[in-house]
């Protein structure tokens, strides 16, 4: 064997993409903080010493990211924050790509659902307690309608994250709660879960209401675990990737 054939071609990122990571440093550093407008494609073309053609690549990339966005009806080009729906957009696609498994989701669940709910012990609101109340009352009386709980339970776990008050949790949470939604509807397809998902958000809500953590930990971990034991006793396979929110189709 010759010895260059060991040595193998140098990989280059494309300069519109080194352009946008110059760019995104700079917003991420608050050099170009949200809110301002960006430099013009001259002044960026110039300073980053590629042509202007690179600099609007750059830009598309930021834009698609959710960094970058134009006011209705505007052309200059304003920092942003990209929105939590993208964001989860990605993740999830990430996640569906990568064919990650029903029971990896489920173990990632275990995890978060409980820390969440200890977390709103603390920092629930009012507002927010009122919130969960009246949907335990909606679950209550939805009882026999399949499409109603599954949409209230979505409800119950997004307000018990938003009433934790930790944004780093609610980010990393939104994407696996979309995923793990048709998990729990084709549970729901073959078995009678709802006085059971009931009688546990009721135990969640009221350790919370007491400022119970103990309680309110060990409800919402019962209430993972017992996902679980009705996804195997549907006779569902939790080895199988993860599918789609049927909205998310359209």
């Amino acid at each position: 064997m010759e010895q260059s054939s060991i040595l193998q071609p140098i990989q280059s990122e494309p300069a519109y993409r080194l352009a946008a990571q110059a760019i995104r440093e700079k917003i991420l550093s608050g050099e170009i903080p949200v809110g301002s407008s960006l430099p013009s494609e001259m002044a960026m073309s110039d300073s980053l010493q590629v042509n202007r053609s690179t600099v609007r690549e750059a830009i598309r990339v930021l834009e698609e990211s959710g960094m970058l966005a134009r006011k209705p009806g505007g052309k200059k080009l304003f920092v942003c924050v990209p929105q939590s729906a993208d964001v989860s957009k990605r993740v999830t696609t990430t996640m569906l790509l990568q064919k990650i498994t029903v029971r990896e989701l489920w173990e990632a669940m275990l995890i978060f659902e409980p820390a969440l709910a200890v977390a709103a012990v603390d920092n629930i609101s009012a507002d927010q307690l009122a919130a969960l109340e009246e949907n335990l009352s909606k679950t209550e009386a939805n009882l026999d309608d399949r499409n109603s709980i599954l949409m209230l339970d979505l409800e119950f776990h997004e307000l018990i994250a938003q009433a934790s008050g930790n944004r780093a949790l609610q980010l990393s949470r939104q994407p696996m709660g979309e995923l793990f939604y048709p998990a729990f509807e084709a549970v729901f397809r073959r078995l009678n879960t709802g006085a059971r998902l009931l009688q546990a958000h009721q135990e969640i809500v009221a350790g919370i209401r007491a400022g119970n953590k103990a309680h309110t930990e060990e409800w919402m971990t019962k209430h993972i675990v017992d996902f679980r034991r009705g996804y195997e006793l549907a006779g569902l396979d939790i080895n199988t990737p993860v599918k789609i929110m049927e909205a998310e189709k359209n």
